[in-house]
């Protein structure tokens, strides 16, 4: 595709609510993913994560996960009757998650404290997917800095820079305000998707309902779209 193409098509802006450590999330984005590639020949996307905390008040060591989800879905038998559903619908999309290998939960304030630095270096969505990956399928212990600051660095940030802002607040206060911002909109559960600034979706919704809402919205967009003329925009 050349630029004159580029410059022909409509942008759609799509601000994306989630946690790392929300299963729907990952399957949303596969899914929004999916939509983007069918409309790629007729929109430009601008994709923005936006954090969101599950539990805010996890101990920084995080808790047992299994223990935890088992507490919160009621009992045991409800955990493997979830863990087993959003596993079978995650493989559908692709994914492959593996519960039983997440044996921490872990707070994710730090992660999306690396997701934000990401962000301003131009390398966001590939750090979101890592994390995501790190977590469902690989296991991993987002917990440990020393893990945050693999994953981070895995996809191109660099290490020394992910070290200095978890030893620090670097951050701290952009992934409060912005949690505060999506709570003012009325954002209370994830994943929340936000087009155009104007229209929500909530709920990791099927592909073709993406595909549809960005339709309508996207002509919407390229039919009121603003323009500059000599006397100014």
């Amino acid at each position: 595709m050349n630029k004159i193409e580029m410059l022909n098509k409509t942008t759609v802006k799509i601000d994306v609510v989630s946690d790392v450590v929300c299963p729907w999330c990952y399957i949303g984005k596969r899914r929004l993913e999916k939509a983007i590639e069918d409309l790629s020949d007729k929109y430009n996307f601008e994709i923005t994560y936006h954090p969101f905390e599950l539990n805010p008040s996890m101990p920084l060591e995080g808790a047992n996960q299994k223990e935890y989800l088992t507490k919160k879905f009621g009992d045991q038998a409800r955990y493997q009757q979830i863990t087993k559903q959003v596993t079978d619908v995650a493989a559908t999309e692709g994914l492959n998650f593996n519960f039983d290998k997440q044996l921490v939960s872990p707070n994710t304030r730090d992660a999306h404290r690396i997701i934000e630095l990401a962000r301003k270096e131009g390398k966001q969505l590939a750090v979101k997917e890592a994390f995501l990956k790190a977590y469902f399928t690989d296991g991993v212990d987002l917990s440990k800095q020393e893990n945050l600051i693999k994953v981070g660095s895995s996809v191109g940030l660099d290490a020394e820079k992910i070290k200095t802002l978890l030893a620090g607040d670097e951050g701290l206060a952009e992934v409060e305000l912005a949690e505060a911002e999506m709570q003012k909109l009325g954002v209370s559960g994830v994943p929340f998707y936000i087009i155009d600034s104007k229209y929500g979706i909530s709920g990791a919704q099927p592909s073709d309902t993406f595909k549809q809402a960005i339709e309508e919205i996207g002509s919407k967009i390229a039919a009121t779209g603003e323009a500059c003329d000599v006397s100014g925009c």
